[in-house]
């Protein structure tokens, strides 16, 4: 947790110090370790990036087949991750939608066992550890708010059941839960779309096009859990345009020495902008999560930038 420079208040639950780089390690080393004490030997994942490199890991590391399948423009580390962990890849022209249609398509036949988004129970569990860390790193009390980027939603979903088991268990001390903020681009929003229009689940969004790639998630399995939580908690689903993501991205490098993910980035960006609107103040104690390493991304976030190796 990497509290701000400039704002005493922020705080960062930096998620890029997980092995393989991002948050998706935490959901699916429970997995794959799950996998492998119910004896399954083929798993298969579509996946915007992280998720194909975690799994690969994890699988590499279990002695498991991984059959993995990516948008053909993904971030290139995600490419080459998966490959140099053994994984059987294959870059699909389209998106994750695209990726799940072959996997379900394809796994009967295969027997691969299909560990997407909310398709099994246990990389929920996993996830759900980040909301168990953030409570305890905050002395056991609830910050105000939780900013999530959103994709597939697990994290965001995942933590409101620890929530829910730490006040069960008496290890949170007693007050209102954080109201859930869930942060997408503008070029992908289904869920900030659904919960400005008061809808009970999302529509696929066409055309689905950002940098912050963990974001292309047109249509989330479990967005009417999603928008039943940012109701609940008294949340709010928001959505930025893709340059404002990167101008907080060289924000938050440039004045606080973070290279945060784009998906991290959009975090940052809703703050400053939920600031400005009065939704929040600045003596309010929140946590904006950065999904994954900027690092992993560098071929995206240069491009963003124009910016090239010199000759």
């Amino acid at each position: 947790m990497l509290r701000s420079r400039r704002y005493p208040n922020v705080f960062v639950k930096e998620e890029g110090a997980n092995p393989t780089g991002s948050f998706k390690a935490r959901g699916l080393a429970l997995a794959v370790t799950m996998a492998k004490h119910y004896g399954l030997r083929k798993l298969a994942v579509p996946s915007a990036g992280n998720a194909a490199g975690a799994l690969a890991a994890y699988a590499a590391a279990a002695g498991i087949e991984a059959n993995i399948f990516m948008p053909k423009d993904v971030p290139n580390a995600n490419y080459v991750e998966a490959v140099l962990y053994g994984a059987n890849v294959t870059l699909v022209d389209g998106l994750i939608s695209d990726c799940g249609r072959i996997v379900a398509e394809r796994k009967e036949k295969e027997g691969w066992f299909d560990i997407s988004t909310l398709k099994e129970p246990f990389r929920i569990e996993g996830k759900k550890t980040m909301g168990y860390e953030l409570v305890e790193q905050l002395g056991w009390e609830y910050p105000e708010a939780v900013f999530y980027p959103t994709g597939g939603g697990v994290g965001l979903i995942g933590m409101w059941k620890a929530f829910g088991e730490l006040e069960e268990l008496g290890w949170v001390k007693p007050g209102k839960r954080p109201r859930m903020v869930a942060v997408q681009s503008s070029g992908c929003a289904p869920i900030a779309r659904a919960f400005e229009l008061k809808e009970k689940v999302s529509q696929m969004w066409k055309n689905a096009s950002t940098f912050a790639a963990g974001l292309r998630v047109p249509k989330p399995y479990g967005d009417y859990i999603m928008l039943e939580i940012l109701q609940e908690s008294g949340g709010v689903a928001l959505s930025f345009p893709d340059e404002r993501i990167l101008a907080s991205l060289k924000d938050w490098a440039r004045n606080e020495g973070i290279f945060l993910c784009p998906e991290g980035a959009a975090a940052t960006a809703a703050y400053d902008h939920l600031i400005s609107t009065g939704y929040l103040k600045l003596q309010d104690r929140v946590v904006l999560f950065n999904t994954g390493s900027g690092l992993k991304y560098s071929d995206v976030i240069a491009s963003g930038m124009k910016l090239r190796r010199p000759v």
